[in-house]
């Protein structure tokens, strides 16, 4: 297939830096993820934004623009929980941004001050489709820092970002310990996030009283009052169900992250209303994460329990999981083929708050769009076009 006909160079689109006035795509099937696919659609991008879409015979064709062709399009996929551009490819003391190991508890610290857009992990994942990621702290600390929401393009963290911060990361679990002398046991770790957040809850009913600022209190007041998700990392049943108490304890915007075990709470999670940034699905399973399942998405998905799967976090090369292939193997273990879709697309973007931007496409969203030669989740189809806020940024097949 003519994957593109030219009416401008894309070397001249690439150099330029910007999105050409009008760009066509083709599709024999488009994933809108806003109601059926289309057969034989079209997608008219103009200045940055979905102009229109529909099928080819009802969509205005403009007669001079860059006319691309694929067999399907889908939006631009969404990783809702990674550390990709603090933890870098290479895995050495230069590029292990992601955890700081000095304090248990260090709400201050901003993804912002350490995300490398340059990083070639964030290549990796956008020629393989991932045009957004929610990035920060790993898992790991009591409250490791705030994350970051950024576009998988720009030269510089400002060109990037979407939004931050986003929420703050807490941990819960033995991996805690691993780093910190205290706390040694679960109890401790659950008493010295009460602590904090008890803190918190003074400090923000004083605030404005002069005196020294404290960066912590600051941020930890913000998500005491709601302002804030905070993103609760914890995989054992135990730790999940200590997650949902806190929650419900301090009236937290609670979003649970990895939960290996949740497929074993099912009701429980339901009942909390909390959404969950479920773990690879093909995650190693040994220690807190033994008792993963190949089928927990699934499960989630009849529960109707919001979620998305996640890259999730990796300690040693490559330091990233690719979302697209995570949830491939989740569509094959019962969850379905449109609904493993939407959940690297559609659900990511409604759990983060960007549904009005990303997520499908529809008329007047940031086009962002991946172009396929094939079935998104067949082992030989190939991510060959990808496009952020309009503008082709990769374009070698993989």
């Amino acid at each position: 297939m003519n994957r593109k006909l030219a009416m401008i160079p894309v070397l001249a689109l690439l150099v330029a830096g910007s999105a050409t006035a009008q760009t066509v795509i083709e599709a024999e099937r488009i994933y809108t993820m806003a109601g059926d696919p289309i057969q034989d659609g079209v997608i008219v991008l103009e200045d940055g934004r979905i102009a229109e879409v529909g099928p080819a015979d009802q969509v205005g064709i403009p007669e001079e623009a860059d006319t691309y062709q694929a067999e399907v399009a889908t939006p631009g996929l969404i990783d809702a929980r990674t550390s990709v551009g603090l933890a870098g490819m290479y895995n050495v003391e230069h590029d292990r941004d992601e955890l700081d190991t000095t304090d248990p508890i260090q709400a201050s610290l901003r993804a912002l001050d350490a995300y490398n857009a340059r990083e070639g992990l964030v290549k990796w994942l956008r020629d393989l489709g991932v045009t957004t990621v929610h990035t920060g702290p790993a898992p790991g600390a009591l409250v490791s820092g705030q994350s970051l929401i950024a576009r998988t393009t720009g030269d510089t963290v400002d060109q990037a970002h979407i939004k931050d911060p986003h929420g703050v990361i807490f941990s819960l679990g033995p991996g805690v310990s691993q780093h910190f002398e205290s706390p040694g046991t679960r109890p401790k770790g659950a008493e010295m996030l009460r602590q904090a957040l008890s803190d918190a809850q003074a400090h923000a009913e004083n605030r404005g009283d002069g005196g020294r600022v404290d960066l912590g209190q600051e941020v930890l007041a913000d998500v005491v009052e709601g302002k804030t998700p905070a993103i609760f990392h914890a995989n054992t049943a135990v730790d999940i169900m200590t997650a949902l108490r806190l929650g419900e304890e301090f009236g937290l915007d609670l979003v649970l992250a990895g939960a290996a075990d949740a497929h074993k709470l099912i009701d429980e999670i339901a009942e909390a209303d909390v959404p969950v940034l479920l773990h690879p699905t093909m995650i190693r399973p040994a220690g807190e994460t033994a008792n993963a399942a190949f089928d927990t998405a699934m499960k989630l998905e009849e529960a109707g329990i919001p979620f998305a799967i996640t890259g999730g976090y990796e300690g040693y090369v490559p330091r990233a999981r690719v979302v697209l292939f995570e949830a491939g193997v989740a569509a094959a273990n019962g969850l379905g083929r449109e609904a493993a879709l939407a959940s690297v697309t559609r659900e990511p973007a409604r759990i983060l708050g960007l549904d009005d931007r990303l997520g499908s496409i529809e008329s007047g969203k940031e086009a962002n769009l991946v172009l396929y030669t094939g079935d998104p989740f067949e082992y030989v189809t190939q991510v060959c076009e990808v496009f952020i806020e309009g503008r082709l940024v990769s374009e070698d097949c993989q």
